[in-house]
């Protein structure tokens, strides 16, 4: 396996492992996952805004450990290495769990 982030304008936001750089890329370049990026939020903004640039590359040593250490601990019995796994490397929350939540008071 090996590991690769991807940076949002130059910032490193998220690290997870594939088995080659070609389906890092396919998945990099998934429609789906771009569209989780404009719907996660960090500190409040959007992940990502839709047009800066995005770019893939190897994972630096300390990324990849970020990688390791997430998935060491996850509780997903079903899970198996050959899973996605994404670790992002900024503070996450989902907008549409906010709204839910919000919801939910009412």
């Amino acid at each position: 396996m090996d590991y690769f982030t991807i940076e949002i304008g130059g910032q490193a936001i998220a690290s997870f492992r594939s088995e080659n750089a070609d389906d890092a890329k396919n998945f990099f370049e998934a429609e789906d996952f771009r569209e989780d990026l404009t719907v996660l939020q960090s500190k409040g903004k959007p992940v990502w805004d839709g047009t800066t640039t995005l770019t893939l590359r190897k994972a630096t040593a300390e990324e990849a450990s970020e990688v390791e250490h997430a998935y060491e601990f996850d509780d997903d019995p079903e899970r198996t290495i050959d899973d996605e796994f994404v670790v992002f490397l900024v503070p996450i929350s989902d907008i549409t769990e906010d709204r839910d939540d919000e919801g939910d008071d009412a």
